[in-house]
């Protein structure tokens, strides 16, 4: 039955929601708050909290279209893709979830029905594996669905231990794992390779469409296997994989999708090879680029930013290979728009700034590209024989033209040559490694706090809060009590603490049972949606289930939604100023302060950060008003609220506006009205990454304090100056640099004047050594500038010569020699002083006629300055 790719992930969705399945929207390809992975790269990350035991929502089963992304970290397929039929860096996982509601009998029968009745899969093409000890599911595939047994295969521990196998999924070295169920289909005797579990496996004719997760255990960190309180069911179908099946081929680059990019492709470059691995290659990077953009990933040195670049490269670089001679790659992203952006929308919403984007990066390789070409062509020649390319090439490669080792590799994949990774790698360990990696495995999951009840936050509205303590941890563990001077965290039912959120800090404050015990807030934090209270038991003792009043410092919380009100008004204005093309990056919201990361080509001009603060300024001043309302996310996003690319947001949405000016999705505090902020100071605006720069601002005291700083400078230069209040400081200021300037200029000139008298007393002071006329001598306080126009001057003087100068200045020593060309064959000028400095504790050299050395120890220059006529000597 032939489906395209939309009606496969339609008929998905709708069958599992059908069947009482929540359809949860796909996650950012930046996974939210989770520093264990570089990228979202299967369908159960956005729920592994929930998997994890410290998150709870309102429903138990789920599905999800979710995009993923294989390229780098822990899964990393770059270096297949184009070469293989079902590798790529960007792919979408079909998925279904329970979370302690159905189990193995249900997960089994949907998959089945899915792919029998709504795909129509003919069921004698379809074979299954599950792990070898799960008798379970064993029979539940034999019984209750009927599949013959010679079509139902054990697979065993296969990876060297109990539970190693490639039917038994973990987690990681801690956490939620069990035994999985994998469905293949069988492509017909016509395509080579054996049934799952034979030595041939790894052909095409039996292809894993399906894999059904039967999560029933915690790993422990001594490697025991307890069973979960409520087993649960992650399911995941590759989307490319079944559109492969259903669509008749045996590749997923023959799928319409990919048909449809490699056609665009192959316009865009004037190529008529369809089939051209290079075309796969483009197609399948595309996606992932543009992907990535819109998820709001800039190519950078390093990180996230860093994968990225690697893909982006090489998808120009096989551009090249076609006959690519301009840059083609963004022309692209319109028609991957028409065929995924009714599923993703951010395709077609921030297509400016993906083709932006992917434009200016290929301009930037473009222009070292051909140059790296022609060097390693260069070294391919001076290898003779050897199909190895040594590791310090690869890594000239990297650091000099931005070529990636894999890039290498795939240059010269096709002629038979390998890279020399391990001196590669050596290489990259004398330096910082630019790409970064972002994954931390190892981690316990278990020995994390586990809270599964949510807080409610009731601080929107009140600042005091009456509520009962849930519970109490103290070095990480439970406990029922706490007393006087103890450090711990306390979780209530409800709060009006807000927990550090979206860059904003979180409050301080106090919990008190009347005057008998009082608990110092000196942070507030989340763990899942519970919100933790970090501080000190300042006086009595404090039990699970008390109840208390917890109070938030009321000026701290005002500071606060002051900056964060703050950066909106600042969002806006950059907006105005630049353009839509701005995107926020990230922010942090303190009590004094504010910072703002916004993605850029270039940097603010004075006149723009001007006018953007000026226009903040104009905002606060019309005092707007604050208001906020709870939307639908999809109502919000429709009403024009600007959302963050990275940001996780429920279904249900705060949007917080500011007169016609500011509408953004946000939870964060905030003032009632934009006068509140009283003024607004932009402070600065840096590169913090390739693309990124950050703004630092204040407002409310923290700028009152500034300018009342500023205004004592300004207070004190004038008095300094002895102007009176309408005097420009700055103009005085102006006139005497210039003044300064004109002072310096003429005290070099006098300087060159008394170092020209200096030389003439040193030039009769020349002496004989072997035949050579020598000059050698300490001159006192000059510097390294100087003694070049002393040699200079002796140069210009005399017609054959040795020269050696030195001086100490400021703790160092500079030392400088020259020696005329009748004598260069026999005396070079970089060996002598080479050879001086050593009595100085320094080195130098240069060209024979002339050359310079430094050192630091100022007690032997005299040495130094001795020991001149017998190196001469010696040279000659």
């Amino acid at each position: 039955m032939y489906m395209t790719t939309d009606q496969i992930r339609e008929a998905y969705l709708k069958f599992f929601e059908k069947n009482g399945h929540t359809i949860v929207r796909s996650s950012s390809l930046v996974p939210y708050n989770d520093p264990t992975l570089l990228f979202t790269n299967a369908g159960m990350n956005q729920f592994k909290d929930i998997y994890l035991g410290k998150e709870k929502r309102d429903y138990v089963r789920a599905t999800t279209a979710q995009k993923c992304v294989r390229a780098g970290g822990k899964q990393n397929d770059l270096d297949n893709v184009g070469y293989t039929a079902r590798h790529h860096t960007f792919f979408e996982m079909l998925g279904n979830f329970s979370f302690g509601d159905y189990f193995k009998k249900e997960a089994i029968v949907y998959a089945w029905t899915l792919l029998t009745e709504v795909y129509k899969l003919p069921k004698e093409s379809l074979m299954v594996t599950v792990y070898d000890k799960d008798d379970e599911a064993y029979n539940i595939w034999k019984d209750v669905v009927g599949v013959p047994e010679h079509k139902i295969v054990r697979i065993g521990d296969n990876k060297g231990g109990l539970y190693e196998s490639d039917n038994f999924w973990q987690m990681g070295d801690t956490g939620p794992c069990g035994p999985c169920s994998e469905i293949f289909y069988d492509h017909g005797e016509d395509v080579q390779g054996g049934p799952p579990g034979s030595p041939d496996e790894d052909g095409d004719r039996f292809i894993e469409i399906w894999n059904i997760v039967f999560m029933q255990f915690n790993r422990q960190a001594d490697g025991t296997f307890l069973p979960l309180a409520k087993p649960m069911i992650d399911n995941g179908l590759g989307l490319e994989r079944i559109a492969a099946v259903l669509q008749g081929v045996h590749n997923n680059y023959d799928i319409d999708l990919f048909v449809e990019l490699e056609k665009e492709a192959a316009s865009v470059l004037g190529v008529t090879d369809l089939k051209s691995k290079s075309l796969r290659v483009i197609s399948d990077h595309i996606r992932s680029c543009s992907f990535l953009i819109a998820d709001g990933v800039l190519p950078s040195n390093e990180g996230r930013g860093y994968v990225l670049r690697r893909i982006i490269r090489r998808a120009v670089r096989h551009g090249r290979l076609l006959g690519a001679k301009d840059v083609f790659f963004y022309k692209l992203v319109n028609k991957l728009g028409q065929l995924m952006g009714k599923a993703y929308p951010e395709l077609v919403e921030r297509r400016d700034l993906i083709e932006r984007t992917l434009k200016k990066e290929e301009e930037q390789f473009l222009n070292t590209l051909d140059r790296g070409l022609n060097l390693l062509e260069s070294e391919l020649l001076k290898l003779g024989d050897s199909k190895v390319i040594p590791g310090d090439v690869v890594f000239k490669l990297y650091d000099t033209y931005g070529f990636p080792a894999d890039l290498t590799g795939d240059v010269v994949r096709d002629r038979g040559y390998t890279v020399d990774m391990e001196g590669f790698d050596k290489c990259m360990a004398e330096q910082r490694a630019r790409a970064k990696s972002a994954s931390t495995f190892g981690i316990d999951y278990n020995k994390e706090l586990k809270i599964t009840e949510n807080t409610v936050f009731t601080g929107y509205d009140t600042l005091n809060d009456s509520a009962k303590i849930t519970h109490i941890f103290k070095d990480g563990e439970e406990t029922d009590e706490i007393s006087t001077d103890e450090k711990a965290v306390i979780v209530l039912d409800k709060t009006p603490f807000y927990g550090e959120m979206g860059g904003q800090i979180g409050d301080k404050g106090i919990i008190t049972i009347g005057d008998d015990a009082r608990f110092i807030v000196e942070d507030t934090k989340h763990v899942a949606k519970a919100t933790i209270h970090v501080g000190r038991v300042d006086i009595g003792i404090f039990k699970k289930n008390d109840t208390v009043n917890a109070s938030v410092d009321k000026e701290n919380r005002a500071d606060i939604a002051r900056h964060h009100s703050a950066t909106h008004l600042l969002d806006a204005a950059l907006r105005f100023v630049i353009g839509d093309s701005v995107a926020q990056k990230g922010s942090f919201v303190a009590n004094d302060r504010l910072r703002f990361d916004y993605s850029t080509s270039k940097p603010l001009t004075a006149d723009e950060k001007k006018q953007i603060a000026d226009l903040v300024n104009a905002k606060i001043q019309a005092n707007l008003k604050v208001e906020t309302q709870i939307m639908d996310l999809d109502d919000a996003k429709k009403s024009g609220a600007i959302a963050l690319f990275d940001e996780k947001y429920d279904e249900k949405v705060r949007v917080v506006s500011m007169g016609d000016f500011s509408k953004e999705l946000c939870g964060g505090t905030h003032t009632f009205a934009t006068g509140d902020l009283g003024a607004f100071v932009l402070l600065s605006d840096e590169s913090i990454a390739s693309g990124i720069r950050r703004i630092e601002a204040l407002v409310g005291k923290s700028a009152i304090e500034y300018l009342d700083g500023l205004y004592d400078d300004v207070a004190k230069s004038k008095a300094l100056f002895k102007l009176g209040n309408n005097a420009s400081v700055s103009e005085k200021v102006s006139a005497v640099l210039e003044h300064t300037k004109a002072l310096e200029k003429e005290n070099e000139s006098l300087k060159e004047k008394i170092v020209a008298l200096e030389c003439a007393s040193l030039i009769n002071q020349a002496h004989d050594v072997k035949g050579v006329t020598v000059i050698s001598a300490k001159i006192d306080n000059y510097t390294a500038k100087e003694l070049r126009v002393a040699i200079d001057n002796i140069k210009s003087r005399m017609s054959s010569y040795v020269a050696v100068l030195g001086s100490a200045s400021e703790g160092r020593v500079s030392l400088i020699a020259a020696v005329s060309k009748d004598l260069t064959d026999k005396v070079k000028a970089g060996a002598l002083v080479g050879e001086v400095a050593k009595y100085v504790g320094g080195k130098g050299g240069g060209r024979p006629d002339m050359a310079q050395a430094g050192g630091t120890d100022v007690a032997g220059l005299d040495k130094a300055i001795s020991a001149v006529d017998s190196l001469v000597s010696d040279l000659v």
